[in-house]
């Protein structure tokens, strides 16, 4: 396993300085969970309410739209990872026509989730791009399989979702890629995560990651195990990650690394939240042994000294909600 060193990188005092200038001071309070606050002042341009900021190489990240959003741009046009909830789409839209100064429309789409949140806008988004081998239709939609099977439903029922949110090209391997702009995407199956479908895409030239919300700054993961999802799964989706990037010199900057939410970052705010993570599920796998009930769990505050950073009260983010799916997800035969 890598060495991880902790530090605060060129890329975080950019954040801070940047938060102090609007105001964004408790920008990965729970409560700011909604949105996240840019990584870096450079490159930052202002659409609305969101904010436009650019990451290195090709790629760029768009805050407050919910979900962080990412777009690669190129004499190509422009590829999007998420498209965030349908209301905040014609904003993002327009958010994005500002930086992709191709003159050629969105090409690829892809999901790194089934939640709404990450790709309530794929209608929309397809809709104002085409696919490259035939300009007639709209630009394609990518995610894994299982994301599909979540979004649609047998012949008969009613599905969950409108079918023009669908993804319309799917992978069923490990991995998927993709050469757009000049540049190597590699795309990544993150099984039983967040959820059973879950995907990180990894730009290989421009060094970005966008972990979709296996990876937060903002609380502790959200873990859907009625969709498949799992804390060992997280914890194995972390730790991808970390494989995949590569720290600069003295340990700073490197892979950047886009969040589900919150702040821009680098591999060692990832190692840092793996090991929070880890660190709670051995205990609560610790109190699964010894018999205790999940009230009992609760009660022993197993995540304390998380707590004032990650921890949230009420909802799904909550530290209960966390606590609970972590000890099910243990308690299902020990191996989730």
């Amino acid at each position: 396993m890598k060495a991880h060193v902790m530090r605060v990188t060129g890329a975080v005092v950019a954040a801070w300085a940047l938060m102090a200038f609007v105001g964004l001071r408790t920008v990965d309070s729970p409560a700011y969970a909604q949105g996240g606050a840019p990584g870096r002042a450079n490159g930052a341009a202002d659409g609305g309410d969101l904010r436009v900021v650019h990451v290195q190489g090709n790629v760029h990240m768009i805050v407050g739209a919910g979900p962080n959003l990412a777009v690669q741009v190129g004499p190509e046009g422009a590829l999007v990872v998420d498209t965030g909830p349908a209301a905040s789409a014609d904003k993002v839209l327009a958010a994005i026509r500002g930086i992709n100064t191709s003159g050629r429309p969105i090409q690829y789409i892809i999901n790194t989730s089934f939640h709404d949140d990450h790709n309530g806008g794929n209608e929309a988004f397809s809709k104002a791009g085409r696919r490259l081998v035939d300009p007639g239709e709209g630009a394609p939609i990518l995610a894994h399989e299982d994301t599909l099977k979540r979004m649609t439903a047998p012949s008969g029922s009613v599905s969950p979702r409108r079918t023009g949110d669908w993804p319309t090209d799917t992978y069923f391997e490990a991995s998927k890629e993709l050469y757009f702009n000049g540049e190597p995407v590699q795309i990544f199956h993150e099984p039983a995560a967040i959820t059973d479908g879950d995907s990180v895409v990894f730009f290989r030239h421009s060094d970005v990651i966008v972990t979709g919300d296996i990876f937060l700054t903002t609380t502790y993961p959200v873990i859907d195990l009625q969709a498949g999802g799992s804390i060992n799964g997280v914890i194995n989706g972390l730790n991808h990650i970390l494989d995949l990037a590569i720290p600069g010199n003295h340990q700073e900057d490197g892979t950047l690394i886009v969040p589900g939410r919150g702040r821009l970052c680098d591999e060692s705010e990832v190692a840092n939240y793996r090991d929070m993570v880890t660190i709670i599920r051995d205990r609560v796998q610790d109190a699964v042994k010894k018999g205790m009930t999940l009230a009992q769990v609760k009660a022993a505050r197993l995540t304390l000294e998380y707590d004032g950073r990650y921890g949230a009260t009420p909802g799904p983010a909550s530290t209960d909600a966390f606590t609970e799916a972590v000890y099910k997800s243990l308690s299902a035969g020990g191996k989730k």
